[in-house]
């Protein structure tokens, strides 16, 4: 039994959950059962970022104390990833007590390689960073994501020598010791790594008041990276609790790649001025689309999770989610995509293979089996390197197979023809096939797994009163 610690990036609690936050829980959920499925102990994290300007001024603006304000949005997050199934171990809140005197002891270590400048530069006040003079000028001085000019900033605060620690981070993500999921980002990020400036970790409290103070300096307050990017550690009860690193190095954490600089260079860098190890595994997934284009309130294609979830319930979203959405680059939702999904794979291939089935058992007064089902090499082969989608279409094969194999022995001509112990033999081997997919499905579709667990390990088999994935009529 190995110790597992799977981490996903926090959301800013600034706005609602959107079908972006649902493939960090989706992806990182689906490994965290595959890994409890091979015995292992995982622990698994989630949580919200609740300090900054954009939290303070909406609470302000709302006339709601800041306190309450990220109180309802995390709820709202919490409630969200709970709908989903995520079978997390650990929230963890920024604005914990626990998580704000952990940061202060986190930068206490980190001093050695902090120091103080003026910084004069460019900052966008939309996603709240600060944006270097190349990305001003290819962006020709607009943030793309929010169309608003950036704003010139001049202000003393603190930095983290990134420099320090490049050479460190380079080794370990050339040698994959810091494994980077798909091989592109892995490029991508050690062409960024090369011209990688020291960051700030630090605002006046004058332009940032709503954070965890810099320790023995009143007038500073910590930017988000110090403060956000520490969760994945203090989540686990670090510096205080002497079991904290039980868990540590995480074995995979699951980001969007328009997080991935911060995660794969200034993430690092912190560890290692704290002198703990890099994780393991960075799982880097794309956007997911609306018609072909980025979601956005502006353009107001932005799909709600949530009205997704309500139209045919949680195992046909996780499906969806985890078997049609490339889990490494960008892929495009539409309500014709969904639709055809369930229909066309869920009710016919898994759901009407279960009504068939089932009533054959019953009709030919077949019991249910008992299985010791295992996962095979090429399931495990996939899911070890992320493949997700791929595991997915690998047990969807053997859910296609079944289907042909009841259509080529044809039970109920067998039974026609009084060969009672063939039908017998026929279907009681494919119980025993659809029991092996049901035990696979638990890793993607836990609730379906059960149901079909429990139909064919009955003693008496009994189709279920109506169809798993019943058709729109």
């Amino acid at each position: 039994m190995s110790k597992v610690y799977i981490c996903t990036a926090i959301p800013y609690v600034n706005g609602n959950p959107h079908l972006g936050h649902s493939m960090d829980y989706l992806l990182a959920d689906t490994y965290a059962r595959y890994r409890r499925l091979l015995g292992d102990e995982v622990r698994f994290q989630v949580g919200t970022d609740e300090h900054g300007n954009k939290v303070f001024s909406t609470a302000e603006k709302h006339d709601i104390p800041v306190e309450q304000y990220v109180q309802e949005n995390s709820d709202k997050f919490r409630k969200f990833i709970d709908d989903l199934d995520v079978s997390y171990t650990d929230f963890i809140r920024t604005t914990d007590p626990n998580h704000v005197h952990a940061c202060q002891e986190i930068w206490k270590k980190l001093e050695p390689h902090i120091y103080s400048a003026e910084y004069d530069g460019w900052y966008c006040e939309g996603c709240e960073r600060f944006v270097t003079e190349k990305e001003y000028e290819d962006n020709h001085g607009i943030c793309p994501d929010h169309q608003r000019a950036y704003e010139h900033l001049s202000e003393k605060n603190y930095y983290l020598r990134i420099s320090d620690f490049k050479d460190q981070i380079r080794a370990a993500i050339e040698s994959d010791t810091m494994k980077i999921t798909p091989a592109f980002r892995k490029q991508e990020v050690l062409k960024l790594l090369e011209d990688a400036p020291d960051i700030s970790i630090s605002r006046p409290r004058k332009q940032l008041s709503w954070g965890v103070p810099v320790p023995g300096d009143e007038d500073q307050i910590m930017y988000v990276w110090v403060d956000a990017l520490s969760n994945y550690i203090t989540a686990l009860g670090y510096p205080d609790d002497p079991a904290a690193l039980d868990f540590w190095p995480a074995t995979a954490q699951f980001i969007g790649k328009d997080i991935l600089r911060f995660h794969a260079i200034t993430w690092p860098a912190i560890l290692l001025g704290i002198g703990l190890e890099l994780p393991q595994n960075l799982v880097v997934h794309g956007y997911i689309l609306a018609n072909g284009q980025k979601m956005s309130k502006s353009i107001g294609n932005v799909v709600d999770p949530m009205e997704v979830l309500s139209r045919k319930g949680l195992p046909a979203f996780r499906y969806y989610f985890l078997r049609h959405v490339d889990n490494f680059d960008d892929s495009d939702f539409t309500d014709e995509k969904y639709e055809n999904a369930y229909n066309n794979e869920l009710a016919n291939d898994l759901g009407n293979l279960v009504q068939r089935l089932a009533t054959l058992c019953k009709k030919n007064h077949v019991s249910g089996v008992k299985i010791t089902p295992d996962l095979d090499s090429k399931f495990c082969e996939l899911m070890d390197q992320f493949e997700f989608a791929r595991a997915l279409d690998y047990v969807w094969a053997q859910v296609q197979n079944l289907n042909k194999q009841i259509d080529e022995a044809k039970p109920w001509e067998l039974a026609k023809n009084g060969e009672t112990e063939k039908v017998q033999s026929v279907l009681q081997d494919l119980e025993q096939g659809i029991l092996e997919v049901a035990f696979q499905l638990q890793i993607f579709l836990p609730e379906t797994s059960a149901k079909i667990t429990a139909i064919f390990s009955a003693e008496e088999v009994t189709p279920p009163a109506e169809p798993l994935f019943p058709k729109a009529r």
